[in-house]
């Protein structure tokens, strides 16, 4: 069987490229260039293992040759060259219109000073805080650079060939502070993230535990009943047999089912399957193939070899001949049993046996390109293998230790990833080894896991360390229980963004500052998140203080009003300010105009589904838009015969939301869906009326205790237009200042009287800048006055 390949454009267009006897200049955008030296005058254009699609639209840019160099300059760089040996004073990138201005040129081999905003890193494997990261193609200076010129090469005929030494490639990156506009310049050059199949977008259980069958369906059933839905079952390595003489394996590499505990593998995956989970199974391929093997004859067989001298077979990832008989005899038995897709393990570093060939990248690029066969929407689940690795989710961020300071550097780390393209890492939630019993920071890395790209559960083989939520204090599994079943909810929205980051080239989760780029502030905070495009995140990465009962976060909320839209809280932004969450919440925050949607059942199916129920979150105060986004499940997700799409338009002067109708592929979809518009802390005096295709219909209309107006209109036509009015330009509601302090002050644990007059000084009518200086003067520990602070300075009207 022929290796599968990707589609290439390797060949830049003529017109863009200005060529020496020894050099070569790509032009591939305005802002991207491409810098070739070759001492023998031979260029390379076959596609790498980063650049798939050097032929891009040739940019407007001009040549001019001043003899003893040249210039190519276009609307956001000028590059200058001696046509010579590359060297710092002869080549050199001027960022035009970058903010900084004596920084902004790049020079050859000179180093940036630090200021690349970094990208990602291989493996976070026993960090415990902060890694270095490699770099990203944003930088504070306004540039940033990729060197190519070692990379593998890819053939027509689907494998690969090492680079020759001595030629130099790199692309530099030059579009100043629009750093969403250099992503979405590497994802044009290097290829789109895919579309991942809808179904990874809900909850991962995994465990390295030596499961039996039947005690997993049993976790399953368990879980069920908890009302906590997971999409995905994870087998760590014990699924195959591991007691193994060591003369032929360590036991970590496996491929043969251990019967003992798992009698009808088939059975079991069919059961998992009936469900609604899909499967993936650890791999760890270095050991290559035993002969305790199940598939040991056959793979034999397919390279030549004679089974009868029982010797192993030697995984060789550069041999085409094994890596052939590795995806087509040694997966796919197991794939035929119902395995869904592949966990690779890999941790031997990136070496092999043919200079510049990385095993991970091989085993990220075949296994993902072979999960499509049939058309299935491909998957893999890997370690980061370098730039051009965003093509092949999902990324397995590897085994990081239990702790807080492991918590707090998930949110920059995932963030950052996107300034490479990186868009969709799964970390192990909790920590995976080492640390110590500590339920909250369990539970505040769940909820950080719900506004991660995949949410996966997972821990070491340790009989102590496990992460069902029923292993925590009672406060914590609620909380738990709360956010699994968020995720889950989420999933409409989240399947929507899939399809954003394929199509437009942005990351489900973005640093604040690919948003925001000229705001100082948004680079101050590199722990809060833009979630999608409608959600401002910032993940509670500490634990609670004893006064407050509270726990800080630092953050920036940019120009506008936003609502949190788990608490209700109202907040005038252009400003930056630290937020106070006890244990059931972290900071979500929308602007007006904001909508966003969600499974409206309250305990969510375990497969996530079109559901027959959608919620949409409305916060009133503009105009919003935004398109749900769904499909059948099939092919690559691009086809756009496969693909429906519901409008949802807010309209603020009229005071009217707007659904659908739904167009496309609508056989996807529930004939008839109810809907709910939840107008999140509106204010009172409004009138809730709704029609379908303009005749009025009865909806049930609820006020939450939070403050929220639920409006709910049931069995509309998937292809019919659904309004829900509220009346003209409704208003967000005043924050309940008295009763959120009073709750607030209740959770304390500070003395009672102190309460009370805490209480009593901040809801008197004295003006706001007295009651500030009133409670400067009480003995209010730290923490609290800032959390009540808070309350009282969301609004200015306060």
């Amino acid at each position: 069987m022929a290796l599968p390949t990707l589609p290439t454009r390797p060949v830049a267009d003529p017109a863009a490229v200005v060529q020496g006897d020894r050099y070569r200049i790509t032009v591939l955008t305005e802002g991207l260039l491409r810098l070739e030296h070759s001492p023998d005058g031979t260029f390379e254009d076959r596609p790498s293992t980063f650049a798939l699609h050097r032929q891009q639209p040739v940019p407007e840019f001009r040549v001019v040759d001043q003899g003893t160099h040249l210039e190519v300059v276009t609307r956001r760089m000028r590059l200058t060259y001696d046509k010579g040996p590359f060297t710092t004073s002869g080549l050199s990138v001027a960022v035009l219109g970058a903010v900084t201005t004596w920084h902004s040129v790049w020079r050859y081999g000179q180093d940036d000073d630090g200021r690349n905003l970094g990208g990602t890193a291989r493996t976070l494997d026993e960090a415990d805080g902060a890694v270095p990261l490699e770099p990203g193609v944003v930088g504070r200076n306004g540039y940033a650079v990729i060197d190519d010129s070692s990379s593998l090469l890819l053939t027509d005929d689907g494998w690969v060939a090492p680079r020759d030494d001595g030629r130099t490639d790199l692309y530099v990156f030059a579009y100043g502070h629009d750093h969403a506009e250099a992503v979405r310049a590497l994802y044009a050059v290097s290829g789109a993230q895919p579309v991942l199949p809808r179904w990874a977008l809900g909850n991962w259980w995994s465990r390295y535990h030596r499961y039996a069958a039947d005690e997993y369906l049993a976790l399953l059933t368990r879980f069920r009943a908890a009302g906590l839905p997971f999409s995905v079952a994870v087998l760590d390595m014990d699924w195959h047999v591991t007691d193994v003489d060591p003369a032929i394996s360590s036991g970590w590499t496996g491929y043969s089912w251990d019967r003992e505990v798992f009698p009808d593998p088939r059975a079991f995956l069919a059961e998992v399957h009936r469900r609604g989970l899909r499967v993936t199974l650890n791999v760890h391929p270095a050991d290559g193939v035993g002969p305790h093997e199940d598939a040991y004859v056959a793979m034999c067989a397919a390279l030549g070899l004679d089974p009868t001298d029982r010797d192993p077979v030697a995984f060789d990832v550069t041999d085409e001949a094994f890596l052939t008989a590795y995806l087509d005899v040694l997966h796919r038995g197991l794939e035929d049993d119902g395995v869904d897709f592949w966990w690779i393990d890999w941790q031997q570093g990136s070496h092999s046996r043919v200079a510049g060939i990385d095993p991970l990248w091989m085993l990220n690029h075949f296994h993902f390109l072979d999960n499509a066969r049939g058309g299935r929407r491909p998957l893999t689940f890997s370690r980061y293998a370098g730039p051009g690795s965003h093509r092949y989710p999902v990324g397995f961020s590897g085994d990081a230790v239990v702790s807080w300071a492991s918590l707090a550097f998930q949110p920059h780390f995932t963030a950052a990833a996107a300034n490479i393209g990186y868009g969709w890492w799964s970390h192990d939630v909790g920590g995976h080894m080492f640390g110590a019993k500590d339920d909250e920071l369990a539970t505040r890395w769940v909820q950080l896991g719900v506004f991660s790209p995949i949410l996966r559960l997972h821990s070491s083989n340790n009989p102590f360390l496990t992460k069902e939520p029923w292993s925590f204090g009672p406060e914590h599994e609620a909380a738990q229980t709360a956010a699994l079943r968020l995720r889950h909810r989420l999933v409409p929205y989240l399947h929507t963004m899939n399809h954003r980051a394929a199509r437009e080239g942005v990351p489900l989760v973005t640093p604040m500052y690919h948003r925001w780029p000229r705001h100082p502030e948004a680079y101050e905070v590199p722990g809060q998140v833009a979630f999608g495009s409608q959600l401002l995140v910032a993940p509670v990465t500490g634990p609670r203080d004893r006064e407050s009962a509270t726990a800080a976060v630092r953050a920036w909320l940019p120009d506008g009003v936003w609502v949190d839209v788990l608490t209700g809280l109202v907040y005038d932004g252009g400003r930056e300010l630290v937020l106070h969450r006890d244990l059931t919440s972290v900071p979500v925050l929308a602007p007006a105009g904001a909508l966003v949607p969600l499974d409206a059942a309250d305990v969510p199916a375990d497969d996530p589904v079109e559901p027959d129920a959608l919620e949409v979150l409305v916060v009133v105060g503009a105009d919003g838009g935004l398109t749900l986004v769904e499909d059948d499940g099939t092919g690559d997700g691009l086809d756009e015969a496969r693909v429906v799409r519901t409008p949802l338009t807010w309209d603020q002067a009229a005071g009217v939301l707007t659904v659908g109708p739904a167009a496309g592929a609508t056989g996807v979809l529930p004939a008839v869906r109810t809907w709910t518009a939840t107008f999140v802390s509106v204010a009172g005096g409004v009138a809730p009326v709704a029609t379908i295709e303009g005749g009025a219909v009865e909806p049930g209309v609820v006020r939450t205790a939070d403050g929220h107006l639920r409006v709910t209109v049931a069995d509309v036509p998937v292809g019919a237009v659904l309004r829900v009015g509220l009346g003209e330009a409704p208003e967000l509601r005043p924050n309940d200042v008295a009763g959120r302090l009073h709750r607030l002050l209740d959770a304390a644990q500070v003395g009672f009287e102190l309460k009370r007059r805490v209480l009593e000084v901040l809801t008197s009518d004295r003006p706001l800048h007295v009651r500030l200086a009133h409670l400067a003067a009480l003995d209010v520990p730290a923490s609290l006055r800032a959390a009540v602070e808070e309350v009282v300075l969301a609004r200015a009207s306060a």
